[in-house]
């Protein structure tokens, strides 16, 4: 006869644990103790099995029926339910194993596999670090949109608007890794793409007016610091390359006779090999400074040692001496007057110049076609460039 919530808190303690049964294999072992559990027994495969279902009343006569009526369904399809729920538990306690920490130090350890740059390693620890202090010690799969905004607002009232967005996307990363890892089904980033202050942006300062930029190559041609801080300067503004690519540059990368700099992948923004057609300028240039450093394994070196670059402070702290300030030019603004000046001529495929830019192509197949197809455009542009850098020059 089925039991009743009546007859259940009536059981009362034996000397010895016994059974009450309800219908279809369901009972209540009540133990010397007073404990209640429920237990369903059936059989699959010829084998008689136990289920554990729980302690009365923690799981009441009902809940226990439904239960019961859950794990018949198992059964009728051939699934052990007592097996099931072993692989539910452990499922569980491997999903709350894989914390966002857990789960970001991975994704960080994946950029060192991939050979990025010391100063992306650095801001990613920066980031995960903001992040872990709010939610790290969750499972990525317990963390919310919500949950991450209320990180990101803290970093927006300090006024870190930029940060709040790299914060963003760098949580947004650590997401989309487990994804790919089989670790979380979604980013929950993406909702908050609009939730944040957006920043006002202040694009590096640059000169694009062909006067003003002539104007200063003659400054720089009269600048009265170090030799090898003019020709930097001067290799800076011909090249067009990013003032690290030019200060870490090294004499084994550079072919006098097929005039090229190689500059290897670990050395780029993009961490892509990159190579420079260099003008008969710049070779001229590159001579005179082989006879300074051309002992050295870098061409400019650091003053205090030679098996060191020049700081990264030097090429803009020269401008500044020749009386340009920040909010006129810098060192890395010699590349938008190379592209704003080269796309307004009207003369270059624009493709081309974002080669020589070192701009990655987003299309895999058109990057791979672009390689070889812009590099006789590359080479002219390169000469062009260097030919009115000499003749916007005053005389």
């Amino acid at each position: 006869m089925p039991l009743s919530d009546v007859q259940i808190r009536n059981l009362k303690p034996s000397g010895k644990p016994y059974k009450v049964s309800d219908f279809e294999g369901l009972y209540l072992l009540v133990s010397p103790s007073g404990s209640k559990l429920w237990n369903v027994k059936y059989r699959l495969h010829g084998k008689e099995k136990k289920l554990s279902l729980g302690a009365y009343p923690a799981i009441s006569l009902a809940q226990a029926r439904m239960l019961k009526e859950e794990a018949r369904v198992k059964i009728a399809q051939g699934i052990d339910p007592s097996e099931a729920k072993q692989e539910a538990k452990r499922e569980t306690r491997e999903a709350q194993s894989h914390t966002f920490a857990k789960i970001g130090d991975a994704f960080l350890d994946k950029q060192r596999k991939e050979g990025k740059t010391k100063a992306t390693l650095d801001k990613t620890i920066y980031h995960l670090k903001l992040a872990n202090s709010d939610f790290g010690c969750k499972p990525i799969t317990e963390i919310t949109a919500p949950m991450i905004l209320t990180c990101l607002r803290k970093v927006e009232a300090r006024g870190n608007y930029e940060t709040a967005h790299r914060l963003r996307a760098r949580i947004g990363s650590v997401f989309r890794f487990a994804v790919a890892s089989g670790l979380a089904e979604t980013d929950p980033t993406y909702a908050l793409k609009d939730a944040l202050i957006r920043p006002n942006r202040k694009h590096r300062a640059a000169i694009t007016d062909p006067v003003k930029l002539g104007a200063l190559m003659t400054a720089i041609d009269g600048f009265d610091g170090q030799t090898t801080t003019r020709i930097a300067l001067q290799l800076l503004a011909m090249l067009a390359q990013r003032p690290g690519e030019i200060r870490q540059a090294k004499w084994q990368e550079i072919d006098f006779e097929k005039k090229v700099w190689s500059i290897p992948a670990a050395k780029m923004k993009m961490r892509r090999d990159h190579i420079v057609p260099l003008p008969n300028q710049a070779v001229e240039l590159l001579k005179d400074l082989r006879e300074i450093s051309g002992e050295a394994e870098f061409l400019f070196p650091s003053l205090r040692s030679w098996h060191r670059p020049m700081s990264d402070n030097t090429l803009n702290a020269a401008l500044r001496r020749m009386g340009y300030s920040g909010d006129e030019m810098t060192a890395h603004g010699f590349r938008a007057s190379f592209s704003t000046l080269a796309n307004e001529s009207g003369q270059w495929n624009p493709d081309a110049i974002e080669a020589a830019l070192a701009h990655v192509e987003r299309n895999e197949v058109r990057k791979a076609y672009n390689r070889g197809e812009y590099w006789d455009d590359r080479v002219r542009l390169a000469d062009w460039w260097a030919t009115m850098l000499d003749s916007i020059r005053p005389t």
